[in-house]
């Protein structure tokens, strides 16, 4: 059978901008609980009238997360989506929804609540056309993917093992191309110690952290390798109390990207290598991955190509690329499971008061996650 359309989804595309924007205009930043609750219970709501079975995961420290069934057994598809935003409540009195010369624009709108009206606007036109698989179909929408997915990991892990492929909502790359690959992300913390002393009076006394620092920043910088996509940056730094006192600690939080494990892994062998540069200083580094990486694998790569073939059969050129930025895509793909991301709309400005999202994408986006769900 073939799949349905995009002129099915063109000729929807007003119901789809609608379901947008009631997603949009439920402002949900990660950090207010009732604010992100109540898009849950909206998209809640949306999966129930589908004839979704679903299950509430209430969290104390973050929104509560959701997860809609449709079908029985194990295996089957998952559907990955964040309901969080970076935007501050108010938002919209600043950044409000507006259509413009084929736009839409809004907080959040691309990032990622365009992925979330595809899924369920997908569902819906299989449902109506008889379509539906009978094999297990997972939407999972957390409540905290901005700050970490600290709560939601162990839920998109534990649903995404056993899958046979898992599809996440996330923006495309701005020309529409598929992410098969993106890099891991590590936390470094740093920290300096030297001895406090007065600056005036007593300077040979004292070990200045804030300079011991500056000692090692250009050594944390000569770790990063751009040819291979590693990257680090000291972005955050904080030391001393008033200018007349030698400072006494001084800290420093670096953010690291690799495409690989094994850079990941080389570069925390080097910091945690590093050593103090000056007499009576002290150093410590702590290193953690904070997302492992989403290596382009043989899995994902077949999976890439049977959506290519099923974009080019709707009409569709279906590119693939990868990013340093992370997502929950990165929890699936060490899971040895196949995992797509980038199925959300196509746009640009995410995470900015330029977010918007090309409004003509949505209906293709959603003609291809329909296709994919009835053939993957």
């Amino acid at each position: 059978m073939p799949p349905l359309p995009v002129a099915r989804f063109e000729n929807d595309l007003p119901e789809i901008i609608r379901l947008l924007r009631r997603l949009v205009e439920q402002e949900s930043p990660t950090t207010e609980k009732s604010a992100v609750d109540a898009l849950g219970e909206l998209i809640a709501g949306e999966m129930r009238a589908l004839g979704a079975e679903v299950q509430q995961y209430p969290q104390t420290e973050a929104g509560d997360h959701w997860l809609g069934d449709w079908g029985e057994g194990t295996g089957g598809l998952l559907l990955l989506a964040h309901m969080d935003t970076v935007y501050s409540l108010g938002t919209l009195e600043a950044m409000p929804w507006r259509e413009e010369a084929g736009f839409l624009y809004g907080p959040g709108v691309l990032d990622m609540k365009a992925g979330i009206a595809i899924a369920l606007t997908a569902i819906r036109h299989l449902r109506a056309s008889g379509r539906m698989p009978t094999t297990r179909i997972s939407l999972l929408c957390t409540s905290d993917e901005e700050t970490g997915s600290h709560t939601s990991r162990a839920l998109i892990e534990s649903l995404a093992a056993g899958r046979s492929l898992v599809l996440c909502l996330e923006p495309a790359l701005p020309d529409g191309s598929l992410k098969t690959w993106r890099k891991g992300t590590l936390d470094f913390r740093l920290e300096a110690r030297g001895v406090s002393a007065h600056a005036g009076a007593d300077p040979d006394r004292g070990v200045n952290a804030i300079a011991e620092m500056a000692h090692q920043i250009p050594l944390i910088l000569k770790q990063a390798a751009p040819g291979l996509g590693t990257t680090l940056n000291p972005g955050v730094i904080r030391g001393g109390t008033r200018t007349n006192v030698i400072p006494e600690r001084c800290t420093l939080l670096v953010d690291g990207r690799a495409k690989t494990v094994a850079e990941g892994e080389r570069l925390i062998r080097s910091l945690k290598a590093l050593k103090p540069i000056l007499p009576g200083a002290e150093l410590k580094v702590e290193a953690a991955w904070n997302r492992p990486p989403m290596e382009r694998t043989p899995q994902i790569v077949t999976s890439y190509e049977k959506a290519k073939a099923l974009a080019a059969s709707l009409g569709l050129s279906l590119g693939e690329g990868g990013t340093g930025g992370a997502s929950d895509a990165n929890f699936v793909a060490p899971l040895g499971v196949p995992v797509l991301d980038g199925l959300g709309g196509v746009g640009e400005g995410p995470h900015s008061p330029g977010e918007r999202v090309l409004a003509r994408s949505l209906a293709e986006r959603t003609a291809l996650l329909a296709a994919l769900l009835t053939e993957g």
